[in-house]
């Protein structure tokens, strides 16, 4: 487990589905409050250039990118998927957990969001649900914004007059 006073937090965002309106809207809040932001995919993803965001490509296959952000993921991290397996490893190492709709998973809410998950692949191998979830609205998009403001504004921040920036 790592000091977050001397590291800082880190977002990870399970990229390979997470929408480019919520991909900028990271992009953005990294650099305000200047927090490191790392892009997991098994493909490339356009970035801008910026010293708080870089990416790391996986190799292809079911569950690459979400094994690693779960093999990196320190307490107080915060996580972007969708992924509700990934929101519950992320949580139960006491990490943050953020949807792109801006559901924010806890120890409360993510095993009935697991529960829920499981149900409805039930529904949909029987037949009787098909498709996914509706698209991304602008209230999604309002959503997830406040969300991580909200994450980021409870960060830990460096004790004063350690000369070491997070």
């Amino acid at each position: 487990m790592k000091n977050p006073y001397i590291q800082g937090m880190q977002i990870w965002i399970d990229a390979d589905a997470c929408p480019v309106t919520i991909r900028t809207i990271i992009f953005r809040a990294a650099e305000r409050v200047q927090v490191h932001a790392t892009l997991v995919a098994n493909q490339y993803i356009r970035m801008p250039p910026s010293k708080w965001v870089s990416s790391v490509q996986v190799p292809s296959g079911f569950d690459v990118a979400d094994n690693y952000i779960a093999e990196r993921v320190s307490e107080g991290d915060l996580v972007i998927t969708s992924d509700i397996p990934l929101a519950a490893d992320v949580v139960e190492r006491g990490g943050i957990a953020l949807d792109s709709r801006g559901q924010r998973y806890t120890r409360e809410n993510v095993r009935e969001a697991l529960a829920m998950r499981d149900f409805m692949m039930q529904m949909r191998d029987t037949g009787q649900v098909s498709g996914g979830p509706p698209p991304l609205s602008k209230a999604d998009v309002a959503e997830f914004a406040r969300q991580l403001d909200q994450c980021l504004a409870r960060r830990p921040k460096p004790p004063a007059n350690t000369g070491r920036t997070p």
